[in-house]
């Protein structure tokens, strides 16, 4: 993905309080501003808009149900992102003292999302030691969610980068 061609948002963090809830959100924005989100999903209460039901009547049954499981698997992709978002942006809270910084790099081959923290130490990705218990999994959520994820040394600290292909 060449600069040219991409769309970049940065957010500047201080400290843990909030900021999962900051990052969610942050992201929940770009990703109605770059049209993940199905345009329905962005009016208030869910409801579609008056364009959209314009012509609504002349679709056929099998093509409304095509839209509607675009949207579903849209709806889910965005799901799965913002639970990514949320997991890296926890890890950095637990073990790095609260990000830094969230990038979102959007492009023709998907999403980039990188966190930067302040800790120089490297995302270790271990089995957790029972997985009927809650901890432990946020690395393994983002092995099994993402196109590809790694960590790389920033000017202080780390920054973990996500590869997310489009909807």
């Amino acid at each position: 993905m060449t600069r040219a061609q991409q769309q970049t948002r940065r957010l500047l963090l201080r400290g843990r309080a909030g900021a999962v809830t900051r990052c969610r959100d942050f992201t929940r924005e770009a990703l109605a501003d770059w049209q993940w989100i199905p345009a329905c999903d962005r009016q208030p209460g869910g409801s579609r808009s008056p364009v959209q039901e314009q012509g609504e009547d002349d679709r056929s049954p099998v093509q409304e149900q095509r839209e509607d499981d675009e949207r579903a698997r849209r709806r889910e992709r965005v799901e799965d992102v913002l639970l990514m978002v949320s997991e890296v942006v926890a890890n950095a809270c637990l073990h790095a003292g609260g990000p830094s910084e969230l990038v979102l790099r959007h492009g023709a081959d998907g999403l980039l999302i990188e966190v930067t923290d302040d800790s120089p130490h490297r995302p270790v990705l271990n089995p957790p030691l029972d997985p009927a218990l809650p901890g432990g999994h946020g690395l393994m959520v983002l092995d099994r969610l993402s196109r590809s994820w790694g960590w790389r040394p920033a000017a202080s600290g780390k920054t973990v980068w996500l590869e997310v292909p489009p909807p």
